[in-house]
């Protein structure tokens, strides 16, 4: 009776700690305003970067990036001066504005420190994009950024509905990437959403042998895909080189049709 009760307590434990494993998805966050930008009166738009567990309202401390920057048409713009200290979700977060002066594909790109996340004894980088298109120009929103670890739209990364199917190719160091993890979540900013259990917290998909993956987004709203992948190099915690996850995150926004 006392065995069984200690493999109980023991299993009710390993339930508990898987429940937590499955919840935990970490995400980095940049995504404007306005997932478009249409008309010269609409030009600033408002930046939220951020580090969190978005379906769950759930924040980090986020430490000021490396780097902000956007990518358009080939060229490279620093916007790290235009960071400026924030919160979400009661924690650590940055904001930036930046005005859309001409038409073009614009790619947003987030660098942050690590992240040193001891419930998995690793460090987590994620390295985050969104791209946003300005007064009726599409081109190029299929071009790698540059960046070391990035999802490529294989699907336009705008104006879709909500019941699309979007695909992205992972590339770390420019290369498709097999095999690889791919954690989807939606950014449930205002909480309005509860899922059924934690097992629906985050949706998983899997990049095959060309490092594509596809996800349909269920309901309208702001959806994020992080590609994990192992860096080929460690960190020091506490004097331990530790492992570094890498995690290539694009964020996307799904649309409900307009009612007349």
């Amino acid at each position: 009776m006392k065995l069984q009760l200690q493999f109980s307590t023991i299993a009710a434990a390993a339930v508990l700690s898987l429940s937590s494993a499955v919840a935990w998805a970490h995400f980095g966050i940049v995504i404007p305003e306005h997932s478009a930008v249409l008309e010269q009166k609409d030009a600033n738009v408002h930046f939220t970067i951020a580090f969190a567990h978005p379906m769950e309202c759930n924040g980090m401390t986020m430490a000021k990036p490396d780097a902000f920057y956007v990518v358009q048409d080939g060229r490279k713009t620093d916007l790290s001066g235009s960071l400026k200290a924030d919160k979400l979700f009661e924690k650590a977060s940055w904001q930036a504005d930046y005005r859309f002066a001409r038409p073009g594909v614009y790619q947003f790109v987030v660098e942050p420190k690590p992240y040193w996340e001891p419930a998995e004894d690793k460090f987590i980088v994620h390295y985050t994009k969104v791209i946003v298109p300005a007064y009726g120009d599409e081109d190029g929103w299929d071009k790698p950024a540059g960046v070391k670890t990035e999802i490529v739209p294989l699907t336009r990364p705008f104006a879709n509905y909500a019941g699309n199917t979007f695909r992205g190719q992972l590339l770390v160091d420019g290369k498709p990437a097999a095999g690889a993890d791919v954690e989807v979540e939606y950014f449930n900013r205002d909480g309005k959403y509860e899922a059924p259990n934690d097992y629906f917290v985050t949706q998983v998909v899997k990049t095959d042998a060309q490092g594509i993956f596809a996800f349909t987004a269920p309901w309208a709203g702001w959806w994020g895909f992080a590609a994990l992948t192992d860096a080929d190099y460690k960190l020091k915690e506490a004097g331990a080189e530790k492992d570094v996850e890498l995690g290539a995150v694009l964020w996307t926004e799904f649309t409900a049709p307009l009612v007349k």
